[in-house]
């Protein structure tokens, strides 16, 4: 059923019978329902609801022509990305305190630590992440990253980030690997490449230890080093780089992100706000 709501009906004081309804009453219809707030999705809902009332007219004879057949629906809108604040970032990258003999830190935590820093200092995808061979780190501080359609980018990652991989490198990854070999940087305690779903409940709980109260996953992170690099005045097209992006229209949706969050502070911070 569609409601018609409180909407201006002056425009259809002419209608006397079903055939005298032409496109713009229903696009005034439509309008009246935008400006009430109604989604794209419900919007799209009453079209599809229209356009099914008047062909089954048509079918039955009662219509001349459909006024509905013209209607076109909206495009589904983007659901603005889940994204970390820069002290949450801070709090999630805090460096494990457990420490070992000879105050070393455990495995383990020092490799969940690396993935985390990375994983923030690159923006990539967590199917990068869990790839990463040990050549694709070179000591200058960049990142080969074999992409989506084994598209490679070279991706810089900063001196807080560096110093945590060494670290891992260093000291972690050795007595995880026991001996073992393998071209994975990232490895289990078994020596075996990390799953996507094993860093998954890994990015979880660290955001519960650390008092995060949203559930994130690993995507958020990529979110947040991109909204945070355009907060802080990087260029699209450099972030759409760094991500790996074919359609710079898809690196955009992180320029609504930023634009929602200046919405945010200006009403709550300018005094007519």
């Amino acid at each position: 059923m569609v409601d018609t709501g409180d909407i201006d009906t002056s425009n259809i004081s002419n209608i006397n019978n079903i055939n005298d309804i032409g496109p713009e009453h229903l696009r005034a219809y439509l309008a009246a329902s935008h400006r009430e707030g109604i989604s794209s999705r419900s919007t799209a809902r009453r079209i599809s609801t229209l356009r099914a009332f008047f062909r089954f007219l048509e079918g039955e004879q009662l219509l001349k022509h459909n006024p509905a057949a013209l209607l076109d629906l909206p495009k589904p809108g983007h659901a603005l990305p889940k994204v970390l604040s820069v002290a949450e970032v801070e709090l999630l990258l805090t460096p494990p305190a457990h420490q070992g003999r000879q105050g070393q830190q455990a495995p383990l935590a020092l490799r969940n630590h690396a993935m985390l820093h990375l994983l923030y200092a690159t923006g990539m995808r967590v199917s990068e992440l869990v790839k990463l061979p040990v050549a694709a780190v070179n000591q200058a501080g960049h990142l080969r990253i074999l992409g989506k359609g084994t598209k490679e980018r070279l991706v810089p990652f900063g001196e807080a980030a560096r110093q945590t991989m060494a670290l891992y490198i260093t000291q972690s990854r050795p007595r995880l690997l026991k001996r073992r070999r393998s071209d994975f940087l990232f490895v289990t305690s078994r020596g075996t490449a990390m799953t996507r779903l094993r860093f998954w409940q890994i990015v979880r709980a660290s955001a519960q230890s650390c008092g995060i109260k949203q559930e994130i996953s690993p995507h958020v992170l990529r979110h947040s080093f991109a909204t945070h690099l355009l907060e802080h005045g990087a260029d699209l097209r450099s972030v759409q780089l760094m991500l790996g992006h074919t359609d710079i229209a898809t690196t955009q949706i992180y320029t609504h992100v930023d634009g929602a969050r200046l919405k945010m502070v200006h009403r709550k911070f300018h005094p007519r706000g």
